[in-house]
């Protein structure tokens, strides 16, 4: 979605990709327990932040980072195969980190009790 705002130059899709990153927060409700990946992988993130450990999950994240800022590039460059690959290392990259901080969620949600409840 960030990329169609800079690929079309569209003002009008600007402002539709920022209202929903505004809303998304907002509009889903929190889950019901931390059994989802997906969830786990939030709460750490929430704790790793915190802390702010230098690990691998620092480097993927700037990796990831990094790929995303090649794909802006190349949407407003309107080359397709560039954005279409930055894009797809962008998400595998999230992939990654996201599992690293399911597991940091695994390995330190003590440090985090009564934070989600």
């Amino acid at each position: 979605m960030v990329l169609v705002p800079v690929w079309t130059r569209s003002r009008r899709h600007a402002v539709v990709v920022g209202v929903w990153f505004a809303l998304n927060p907002v509009v889903f409700p929190a889950p019901a327990d931390q059994r989802a990946w997906a969830t786990r992988a939030m709460l750490g993130e929430e704790l790793w932040i915190v802390a702010r450990p230098k690990d691998a999950a620092l480097a993927v994240n700037a990796a990831a980072t990094g790929a995303g800022l090649v794909a802006l590039v190349a949407a407003r460059r309107r080359r397709p195969v560039p954005a279409g690959a930055a894009t797809v290392a962008q998400m595998l990259l999230l992939l990654v980190y996201w599992e690293l901080m399911a597991r940091y969620f695994e390995a330190h949600r003590d440090a985090g009790e009564g934070c989600w409840s």
